[in-house]
């Protein structure tokens, strides 16, 4: 109810709204309105309430609601339902708990924080609150279980040009970081339900660092992670990035599920790459092995040269990889 009365209240945003015209809209009654007007107010929302007028919208808060978001979102499918929390364990965990229904394709988790956020190879994830965005997008693409890694490169290139587009030049490590100024602000986790040949569900977790302090972040992390707000220097309107990451996403995602085609999100993953031409660690089971990151090729595998002179094309999932010197 406090959606359908926020609506109005932008709707007529320029003006009051009265009490009794809401009431007659959403048939219930004025003292429900109240009630729920009060609960707007509690979120942050400043509505002026005046005797015999009615209620004006004065200003919104940074929520990452649907209907914050929604003036800036251009999808048809992904985003357009929208499940929003103040707080939550981890928007994987809970985009699993309801991916089971047929409903939820498209859908996005959001909460304004994590308690127990998870990033690749079991790692954990720093997630204040109001300071990121946190993020599980539910998929059910109809495409064979070995090809759901190059999600992962797509979300990465979906991220990777929103932050262009708000004259941010951040790259991407491959698989499923991104970062500025050689520091992580950005981490996808990609995750699978699957049978034999067919995909039950796949849940993209992106969870992006967007204006958090640097005192946020725990002392043995600051060498490694960083935010927009530290690196860019300006404050970054979380509603507006959301809207651009999920528009960019269903554009590239659509053209690889509908057309079998990811040459864009590949191209932009290697425009934009932080590893190209530069010496890296290979880390496979456990084992360090130094060598050359020397390009991307049309299925998103990454082509390293070791010292030895030996070439080998790496598949995301299967290892990680590390600059010589740091994390980049």
């Amino acid at each position: 109810m406090e959606n359908k009365i926020l609506k109005l209240l932008k709707d007529n945003k320029d003006s009051y709204i009265s009490g009794q015209d809401i009431s007659n809209e959403l048939g219930v009654s004025r003292t429900a309105i109240w009630k729920h007007i009060t609960k707007l107010k509690e979120m942050g929302y400043e509505i002026n309430s005046i005797s015999k007028k009615g209620y004006k919208l004065v200003e919104s808060p940074d929520l990452l609601t649907y209907e914050e978001i929604k003036p800036y979102l251009c999808t048809k499918l992904i985003g357009r339902k929208i499940l929003h929390f103040d707080t939550i364990t981890s928007t994987n965990s809970k985009a699993k708990e309801i991916a089971d229904f047929s409903e939820n394709n498209g859908a996005v988790i959001i909460s304004e924080e994590q308690t127990n956020g998870r990033g690749r190879l079991g790692r954990t994830w720093v997630s204040p609150k109001y300071k990121g965005l946190w993020m599980s997008v539910i998929l059910k693409p109809e495409l064979n279980p070995m090809e759901a890694a190059k999600l992962t490169q797509i979300g990465a290139a979906a991220v990777a040009k929103s932050l262009k587009e708000l004259n941010i030049n951040a790259l991407i490590k491959w698989p499923n970081d991104v970062v500025l100024n050689s520091k992580k602000v950005c981490g996808i986790l990609t995750e699978m339900n699957a049978e034999l040949t067919k995909i039950n569900y796949v849940i993209m977790g992106i969870g992006i660092n967007v204006n958090i302090e640097e005192n946020d972040f725990p002392v043995e992390l600051r060498d490694i992670a960083s935010s927009l707000y530290i690196e860019h220097g300006k404050l970054i309107n979380r509603q507006e990035l959301t809207a651009k990451i999920l528009n960019n996403f269903e554009t590239l995602y659509f053209e690889f599920v509908n057309k079998g085609n990811i040459k864009e999100s590949i191209d932009i993953c290697r425009n934009f790459s932080a590893l190209l031409n530069k010496e890296i660690n290979v880390i496979k089971n456990q084992q360090v092995t130094p060598a050359v990151a020397k390009d991307l090729d049309a299925e998103g595998r990454l082509l390293v040269e070791y010292l030895d002179g030996n070439t080998e094309w790496l598949i995301s999932g299967e290892v990680s990889i590390r600059g010589k010197n740091g994390y980049v």
